[in-house]
């Protein structure tokens, strides 16, 4: 598109948000922007969605909470085939009961992650965002949810605290271990 990549430091402050919000910082109007994201795509379901792996320890995580009861969603800015087919191709897709994608009405974290609570079973308690971005937590502050930061993915410590987040943990592990503990104080 005739266009000067950033460096990495300022791209890597838009990975969290909808696309049409990165894309508007870039391009100055609403026909650019769409091309611009037909271009992501485009590209991510060709190469994007195959660069990724599981972190350590995710699977074992994934499995204890399912086998603990506990239903898991996805709430993400990717375009929700191309969530799904990455966590197949991660092997990982069966431990979610649910993806939920960002769309042109639904955008923002928030309006993703209300989409999802009002999908879950109204017996459904607690719901809690695990993110890696203040886009997560801040997210699940707007809809009123417990929120963890995780500090092994894009965000930082930082940018965690400063958004808020409830609870911090450093690897994946610590997230069960967390989970147990809240569980007692309730």
């Amino acid at each position: 598109m005739n266009h000067i990549v950033p460096d990495a430091s300022l791209l890597s402050t838009y990975i969290g948000p909808p696309l049409e919000t990165t894309f508007r910082a870039f391009f100055e109007n609403k026909d650019q922007v769409e091309q611009a994201i037909l271009h992501f795509r485009a590209f991510y379901k060709e190469f994007g969605i195959y660069q990724v792996s599981v972190y350590d320890d995710i699977e074992t995580l994934l499995r204890t909470l399912v086998q603990e009861g506990f239903d898991l969603y996805v709430t993400t800015s990717k375009h929700e085939p191309m969530a799904i087919q990455m966590l197949t191709n991660l092997g990982i897709a069966d431990y979610f009961t649910g993806v939920f994608d960002s769309t042109s009405v639904r955008y923002y974290k928030a309006d993703v992650i209300q989409s999802c609570l009002q999908s879950m079973s109204t017996s459904a308690q607690n719901p809690i965002i695990i993110g890696d971005t203040k886009f997560d937590i801040i997210g699940g502050k707007q809809v009123n949810i417990t929120t963890i930061g995780v500090t092994w993915d894009f965000g930082s410590q930082e940018e965690l605290q400063l958004s808020k987040a409830d609870y911090i943990v450093k690897q994946p592990l610590d997230i069960y271990t967390l989970l147990q503990n809240m569980s007692t104080l309730t």
